[in-house]
């Protein structure tokens, strides 16, 4: 953990804020009074960065016999509606009331002034995020499969939820979900690019062209992959949380299952920058096909469109990178020296492998 400043990323105060060319993430004095005025924890504070951090961003703070998890947005300028802790936060605390695991909402500050954008803390959840190792406990075979079979139900249960009254009504409408995804991410490619990939609109036509009908309406969590769950620190396998709510809207629950199944790593399987829980690629882990037919016998959703979704959310999943590599381009992730330029035949590998699942080949070469 660290109790000092560390570069421009945390600041003691406002004063040593000012003079940075870019706005520090943390800034303790204000995190501070801003613990204090709900009464958590007492004495100074130790902070520690956690998760991967490509979009928002966590901290573990630590202060006297109290832990909690700070979560914020990136350094202006961006749009808010991608960032949007306050609805973030809304969310979970509305999911927690239907049985959707999840740490617990403390405290949502939507005072720009104290961190520059709007954050909020939630308790900490004493669990394992699964990412490039096994955990002891869940490396049997038994529990490996296990492991991705709850990944499974955990999502069954969330679009099990009725979304037609209360407030969850309230997170928008199902209706044109889908056109919406094609028609946003096609609008937002021009605008986050500065090279010319002319697979981007070859799958968008794709998709508009055979865009499927929903068969239900549901959350949709807009991220779901095994690396944005938190397990029990003990066997059996069993979702203590689902973290990082920032895509979820009402829609197209195959959304989730095409993004999941199409991002999930699988022995034998090209990689692509959203591989980033490739520990099951392993021995014992199902393989995809098999995670699906799961997800069908407990839904009874037809999985014949599957691919279409699949191709989406691989395609979505290109545009979002450009975003990250374009930013990187123009030195606003100067700490980033891995993801970013990653991106420069990462992008194009994703476009490929939506291709593929849409049956187009050599898209990116078109």
């Amino acid at each position: 953990m660290h109790t000092v400043p560390d570069g421009v990323e945390v600041v003691a105060d406002r004063e040593d804020a000012r003079h940075l060319d870019s706005p520090p993430l943390l800034v303790l004095d204000t995190v501070t009074a801003f613990l204090d005025a709900h009464g958590i924890g007492h004495g100074p504070l130790a902070w520690q960065r956690i998760g991967d951090g490509h979009s928002n961003i966590t901290y573990l703070i630590e202060r006297g016999d109290e832990s909690v998890v700070l979560r914020r947005g990136p350094r202006p300028p961006l749009p808010k509606s991608t960032h949007d802790m306050v609805r973030e936060a809304r969310i979970q605390k509305t999911l927690a009331g239907h049985g959707v695991p999840g740490p617990e909402i403390l405290a949502v500050c939507e005072d720009e002034s104290v961190l520059g954008v709007p954050f909020y803390l939630m308790s900490r959840l004493d669990g394992t995020v699964i990412t490039d190792t096994i955990p002891t406990h869940l490396s049997p075979i038994e529990q490996r499969r296990a492991t991705s079979e709850a990944v499974v139900d955990t999502l069954v249960a969330l679009h099990g939820i009725d979304v037609t009254r209360g407030e969850l009504a309230a997170m928008g409408s199902p209706d044109g979900y889908l056109r919406r995804q094609v028609d946003r991410f096609r609008g937002l490619w021009e605008v986050n690019t500065t090279r010319n990939l002319p697979a981007v609109e070859r799958i968008a036509d794709w998709l508009g062209r055979n865009l499927p009908t929903s068969q239900a309406a549901s959350v949709v969590h807009g991220d779901y992959r095994m690396g944005n769950l938190m397990f029990a620190p003990q066997a059996p396998a069993r979702v203590l949380a689902i973290l990082d709510w920032e895509m979820a809207t009402l829609g197209d629950p195959l959304a989730d299952l095409g993004y999941f199944t199409a991002t999930y790593s699988e022995a034998g399987i090209l990689t692509t920058p959203l591989e980033l829980t490739p520990v099951t690629r392993a021995p014992g882990y199902p393989t995809r096909q098999q995670l699906a037919e799961r997800y069908q016998s407990r839904t009874g959703l037809d999985l014949t469109p599957l691919p279409w979704y699949q191709t989406l959310a691989l395609w979505k999943a290109a545009i979002f990178c450009e975003a990250i590599y374009t930013r990187w381009q123009r030195g606003e992730r100067p700490n980033d020296t891995a993801f970013g330029p990653s991106l420069e035949t990462g992008v194009p590998r994703l476009l490929e492998m939506a291709a593929q699942h849409a049956g187009l080949t050599s898209a990116s070469h078109t």
